[in-house]
């Protein structure tokens, strides 16, 4: 898969430094993953959670921080639409961030 704007995970982590390791790990796995369904996600990831129109959510740090992304199967492609604490993530619509 090809994440769209590792700029945005940087970004996040230098300012919550507990979330680094997580989110380069997720990012490293994501970049190497072939997801053709929301099932190959939920197989890898089995507390993600799998929204309409293509979003997906994934907690790190416990739950601490979540992560929203887009992601489209068929061209390979996970777009990042939004990182926040979980108090963040309360404030936006995920299914249309």
């Amino acid at each position: 898969m090809r994440v769209v704007a590792k700029k945005i995970l940087r970004d996040f982590w230098e300012i919550h430094n507990d979330s680094e390791e997580q989110l380069k790990t997720w990012y490293n796995e994501a970049c190497k993953a072939n997801w053709k369904s929301p099932t190959d996600i939920k197989n890898e990831y089995s507390k993600a959670s799998i929204l309409k129109t293509g979003r997906v959510v994934f907690n790190f740090c416990g739950n601490k921080y979540r992560l929203i992304t887009h992601v489209n199967y068929l061209r390979g492609w996970i777009f990042i639409r939004f990182i926040g604490t979980h108090n963040d993530y309360d404030k936006v619509d995920a299914n249309n961030i």
